[in-house]
């Protein structure tokens, strides 16, 4: 049983980092030859950034002083950059992230249409700029960030785990999560391509409550009642997965998709989110058989505590979601 708590703990010790676990973001975008629109996003918590700084390669020279300002949950520096013979070949550099456990994103659009997108590391905060990147590039770049964003997207795992809990026949698992993937593909492509869109705050307040709506469910489960989440799980994943898809488009719209490979860098993306997904359902199920295998935990007694901090979880992430609507 201490392995079962150790999971609980691992999974909902923390709720409020829920989407909080964010990368760095550095937005260079060239607005005529060999000028530059900087953009530095930076985590913060009120007036507290993590220290972290972005450098251009050496021929790149700032017109003006940046202007830094906080908003939100981010520190933001905008610069507007003249780089002789352009960024091609150049370094650039996050000092302080070795320190660190996040990342950085970077992006840069040229005005040819080009893209280049690179995630910085803490033991690889630098890259070289290419001035380009293969379709295939591009294709592992999106796919890497698609699996990184399901993985480190804890609201949208444990709806997921809720589902894995609701359901016991095996086919009807298969087809709760396709109905799932499937609904958050369609809002994922229409978002991302604005096609149709959503406010993204009330998004992620609806998204918490979508978990506790499966947690209850998991609650109100009788052996002699057949509940409509149970006798046909599929719609709930579907109808909510419409719904997680615009919380997935967030962070996609954040990132941009590069005007040369707009259909690669989306379906790439998606499969990388798929890949995420899939992986945490074999993962969760593999725990979930081995806990029985070693310590025979009492199937109904688990399911009933895991509802319990599901639905905690899922509610201390709606209120202060709920909260900054206002805001």
């Amino acid at each position: 049983m201490r392995k079962v708590g150790a999971l609980l703990v691992l999974l909902f010790g923390t709720p409020a980092v829920a989407h909080e676990v964010r990368p760095a973001f550095l937005d260079i975008r060239e607005t005529a030859p060999d000028a530059f629109t900087v953009l530095w996003k930076v985590p913060a918590q009120g007036r507290l950034r993590l220290a972290l700084d972005a450098h251009l390669p050496k021929q790149c020279v700032e017109r003006a002083a940046p202007i830094r300002s906080f908003e939100g949950s981010a520190y933001l520096e905008r610069r507007v950059v003249d780089c002789a013979g352009g960024l091609r070949n150049g370094e650039i550099v996050v000092n302080g992230l070795k320190a660190t456990l996040t990342e950085a994103l970077v992006r840069i659009e040229y005005q040819n249409g080009g893209t280049e997108v690179a995630r910085l590391m803490p033991d690889a905060p630098s890259f070289t700029a290419a001035g380009t990147q293969t379709s295939l590039e591009v294709a592992r770049t999106y796919l890497l960030l698609g699996v990184e964003h399901i993985l480190l997207g804890f609201d949208h795992l444990i709806f997921v785990l809720a589902l894995l809990l609701l359901i016991h026949d095996r086919f009807m698992l298969f087809k709760t999560i396709t109905a799932f993937t499937v609904a958050h593909s369609i809002t994922l492509a229409g978002a991302a391509l604005g096609y149709f869109s959503l406010p993204q705050k009330p998004v992620e307040a609806t998204i918490a409550l979508s978990i506790a709506f499966v947690a209850s469910e998991l609650l109100k489960a009788r052996p002699n009642e057949v509940r409509l989440s149970e006798a046909h799980p599929w719609v709930v994943a579907f109808a909510f997965g419409l719904l997680h898809g615009f919380g997935f488009s967030g962070a996609l719209k954040e990132i941009g998709l590069p005007q040369s490979d707009v259909s690669l860098s989306l379906m790439t993306f998606n499969l990388g989110v798929e890949a995420g997904q899939i992986l945490f359902v074999a993962t969760a199920l593999a725990i979930a058989w081995a806990e029985r295998a070693a310590i025979g935990f009492h199937p109904a007694f688990a399911r009933r505590a895991m509802a319990y901090a599901i639905g905690t979880s899922a509610m201390l992430w709606f209120i202060p979601r709920i909260t900054t609507l206002a805001i």
